[in-house]
């Protein structure tokens, strides 16, 4: 059985009540269960005040066999940051938000430069996705096609070379479903379209919950966003891209992503979002899973608030 654990975003203390919580006992420098394992969902890095002590704990958990862990788009952002093209120059000089999501992650690195690229290497070796069977674990977005396209595409035990340039750029078909799978499906309005927010702030493409599909549905039922919410006018079906939904008989999904600020992150029988938002929260979610199709909310455990 396994706990499946929200994005921990350098919340070390929070991560180290959670596991106290979820009965992790500490031996050996690594958190481990008799019975169980932990999952991680992603982002491990980035926002909160712990990110070199994090990074520790789960990778001595996951190289151990105490846990398993996805690649998240904070990671992702990280191991690009250092990729050069084939001429030799840094992507991140083009694609500036790759260093602007990690400054504090470097910041925390400056005396450890060695350890941090030590993690990047063993960050490319982490997958995109985990299927147990019952239950399926991604970052963001589980979508069949996508998901068949990464195991037909990354062949090798890490990203290679060719592939994270291929990502950078993301021109192509496996590095749109790279991208999706760990950052999610973005509605996109038409240039000359706009829909405003509850506080009047414009917006051109919004998070939607990739599971359903758009047709006849509002951008405030669509809308995945937590910092704002979108008016109620159904959505023009010139604009639609149509989706195929995730079937309801289909496996339990875990992901995380959508920094929710609220419990729970039940959105359907079986699709769960795990990230409580610690940074604005103040706690770290995980659901207990216990070998059920449907999940229940009675499973989420949460960390106390560290002061």
């Amino acid at each position: 059985m396994y706990d499946i654990i929200g994005d921990v975003h350098g919340h070390a203390d929070q991560l180290k009540n959670l596991l106290k919580k979820l009965a992790y006992q500490l031996k050996d420098g690594c958190y481990a269960h008799p019975t169980r394992k932990a999952v991680f969902v992603g982002d491990f890095i980035n926002r909160g005040p712990k990110i070199r002590e994090t990074i520790n704990i789960i990778r001595k958990m996951v190289e151990s066999g105490t846990a398993h862990a996805v690649l998240g788009n904070h990671e992702m952002y990280a191991v690009l940051y250092y990729l050069r093209d084939n001429e030799g120059k840094y992507y991140k000089k083009r694609i500036p938000k790759y260093q602007l999501q990690i400054n504090q992650t470097l910041e925390e690195f400056v005396n450890f430069r060695d350890e941090f690229k030590s993690h990047l290497k063993w960050m490319r070796t982490l997958p995109m996705f985990l299927d147990f069977g019952d239950i399926r674990v991604a970052h963001a977005c589980w979508d069949d096609q996508n998901i068949q396209l990464l195991k037909n595409s990354i062949t090798e035990a890490k990203l290679s070379k060719p592939l994270l340039r291929e990502i950078a750029l993301n021109v192509t078909k496996f590095s749109e479903s790279f991208w999706e799978t760990c950052k999610g499906i973005d509605f996109q309005l038409p240039k000359d379209l706009l829909v405003f927010d509850d506080e009047g702030r414009p917006h051109r493409s919004f998070r939607m919950k990739w599971w359903e599909n758009p047709e006849g549905k509002t951008f405030r039922e669509i809308s995945l966003e937590s910092r704002f919410e979108l008016p109620a006018y159904t959505i023009p079906n010139q604009i639609i891209q149509i989706r195929k939904p995730y079937p309801a008989n289909d496996p339990i999904v875990f992901f995380g992503h959508y920094c929710l600020n609220q419990c729970c992150g039940i959105m359907a029988e079986n699709l769960c979002c795990v990230d409580s938002c610690v940074a604005r929260t103040g706690k770290l979610l995980a659901y207990s899973w216990q070998g059920e199709k449907k999940l229940m909310k009675s499973n989420f455990v949460f960390s106390d608030v560290i002061e």
